[in-house]
């Protein structure tokens, strides 16, 4: 069968997540060194925090653990001879899928994410709500900045936004007995809080993208990505306040291809959701966590090669 590389983006991370493949997978350790040297103290500061076992959830750690270790993860299942028919990323988890596609190179790619960093530290205090309902369902819920952050399966919604209005928002949903979950977060990622940031991020661009030389699906669109989104900086700098519709793009990767869709990343969030697609509780595709629950990978590979 065909193989999909899934990414996942913020909220998939824990402490020390694949740290036990750092010194004992050659390809993962050496990825995983280039990755946070590019990332210069940033990268050093969040290697220590994550081999120390650390909270994680801020941005500044975050976001280049998850590029590193999601990036690292893929390469080393690229190393394993596996050739995927398409890649698809959740949030930050797109930036690792189209840098294995060839739209940015690797330093590019960090200097992306080093500068989406840099322009969120200093956003207000927020956070982010997995919530068991339909976007339309929400959609009378929100108040100030909170927005749609994310459409992840058919009844799997993600709010975001600064810490009262989310409260405020938090309690009337409870209230009305929807089921409410933390996400790992401490920024409102994908909402208007985070305009200031991408007015920065827009301001600082240097990278030249380029079409990416696999098919990608963007959550961004819901869809397959084009040459022309690849390659504007508008596109990538407003990622910080648009909707992620990682639903919706992965209904349309499964539509286009039956394949086993492999989570290269952290945890399962997004093997989650694929399992609730159609195709596959119809067993038309399938769907594999790369990183068992003791964050190894041997299952995995043993699937694949």
């Amino acid at each position: 069968m065909d193989v999909a590389l899934m990414f996942p983006g913020q909220g998939s991370q824990y402490p020390r997540m694949a740290a036990s493949l750092y010194g004992t997978d050659a390809v993962f350790t050496s990825v995983v060194d280039e990755v946070f040297e590019l990332f210069g103290e940033v990268g050093s500061l969040a290697c220590d925090d994550w081999l120390s076992g650390a909270g994680i959830d801020h941005v500044s750690r975050a976001q280049p653990l998850l590029f590193a270790v999601d990036y690292a993860l893929g390469r080393t299942v690229l190393s394993w001879g596996v050739k995927p028919v398409a890649l698809i990323g959740h949030s930050a988890g797109e930036v690792v899928a189209v840098t294995l596609a060839g739209v940015f190179s690797l330093e590019e790619a960090v200097s992306l994410v080093r500068d989406r960093v840099v322009s969120a530290v200093p956003i207000p205090s927020g956070g982010m709500l997995a919530v068991a309902a339909t976007e339309a369902e929400l959609l009378p819920y929100l108040a100030g900045d909170v927005a749609i952050a994310a459409v992840n399966s058919a009844r799997q919604t993600m709010l975001a936004g600064s810490d009262e209005p989310l409260a405020a928002v938090r309690a009337r949903l409870e209230a009305d007995e929807f089921t409410v979950v933390t996400v790992p977060a401490t920024t409102p990622f994908h909402s208007p809080a985070m305009q200031p940031a991408v007015d920065e991020a827009l301001a600082a661009w240097t990278v030249s993208p380029r079409a990416p030389k696999m098919p990608v699906y963007s959550g961004y669109t819901g869809t397959l990505m084009t040459e022309h989104d690849a390659t504007s900086a508008r596109f990538w700098t407003r990622q910080l306040t648009d909707t992620v519709y990682f639903g919706p793009a992965l209904n349309d990767l499964l539509a286009m291809y039956d394949v086993l869709l492999v989570e290269a990343g952290p945890g399962q969030t997004l093997t989650s959701f694929a399992r609730r697609t159609k195709a596959v509780r119809h067993g038309a595709s399938q769907v594999l966590p790369l990183l068992d629950a003791s964050d190894s990978v041997e299952t995995a590979r043993a699937r694949l090669v």
